[in-house]
């Protein structure tokens, strides 16, 4: 970690009751701990199913936590509810997967960039929120007249900008990036990694990137942690992950990014076919 932690989680864990008759309780998530320094980007690699997805709502306040703190800046966020939950928007904000699904379709993109910029206690005149938008909109590149446009007139990959636009509208501390490349296509998601590290640089925040592709976090995350079922299984800086995996299924995830390369594609298939069956 680099800097001052920024977020932490502190034994986190998520469980949800079963159904049934006597039944325990199912265990998402159990005995999570790290930290997020600030301006720096930790990434949250696992499969679907691994967890990832449950401890960004939990940071959020989107899924109830059974144990363990979130700390935000120092402050235990862990079970705030209501306002004292919305007062959090300045410092804590989120881009989700979906940018089809993340923007109303009703609202044009100014209204939508206004809105976070337009809680309670802002003291912006309608002159300056129209600068800030036009701000954030020639920052994620795309032109001023953009506001006055609604959602499907965008592309996928423009939507995406409009919706990390809103999210650091406020120049939140801490960003939960939840699969927020894995929606388009790779010369898009390329752009869009470019914009998130240019926008750190310029406002200083923290992202905690949640993804299944290990070959997406290499270049782009500082540290990357491991996640299986529920429970971290390894951590470290990103390239040393990556290119030297010491859990065997961190180097069934490097097994399975895809590769330019069609023989290495073939061998690499073969290789994490040979990893199942030795591992059961």
């Amino acid at each position: 970690m680099t800097g001052t932690p920024v977020l932490r989680l502190d034994g986190l864990a998520v469980r949800y009751p079963s159904r049934g008759f006597r039944r325990p309780p199912t265990t998402v998530i159990e005995d999570v701990s790290f930290e997020v320094g600030e301006a720096e980007t930790v990434a949250l690699v696992g499969e679907s199913g691994s967890g990832k997805t449950t401890i960004g709502k939990a940071v959020l306040g989107l899924t109830p936590v059974s144990g363990g703190r979130v700390l935000l800046a120092g402050r235990d966020i862990t079970r705030l509810t209501g306002r004292a939950r919305r007062l959090l928007s300045s410092d804590l904000q989120a881009i989700f997967q979906n940018p089809y699904g993340s923007l109303n379709p009703a609202l044009p993109v100014g209204r939508t960039l206004a809105e976070p910029l337009l809680t309670s206690g802002s003291t912006l005149s309608r002159a300056e929120v129209h600068e800030h938008i036009a701000d954030l909109l020639r920052r994620v590149g795309l032109p001023e007249d953009a506001a006055g446009r609604y959602p499907a007139q965008f592309s996928g990959g423009q939507r995406q900008r409009i919706a990390i636009a809103r999210a650091v509208a406020r120049r939140p501390r801490v960003v939960i990036c939840d699969e927020p490349t894995s929606a388009l296509d790779v010369t898009t998601q390329a752009a869009a990694l470019d914009l998130l590290a240019e926008l750190q640089r310029t406002f200083g925040c923290a992202y905690l990137f949640i993804t299944h592709d290990l070959a997406v976090v290499k270049e782009f995350a500082a540290r990357t942690l491991v996640l299986q079922r529920g429970r971290i299984v390894e951590e470290g800086p990103s390239a040393e992950v990556c290119e030297r995996p010491r859990h065997a299924y961190t180097r069934r995830l490097v097994a399975a990014a895809p590769v330019p390369d069609p023989v290495l594609q073939r061998r690499r298939r073969q290789e994490r076919t040979d990893m199942r069956a030795a591992t059961g």
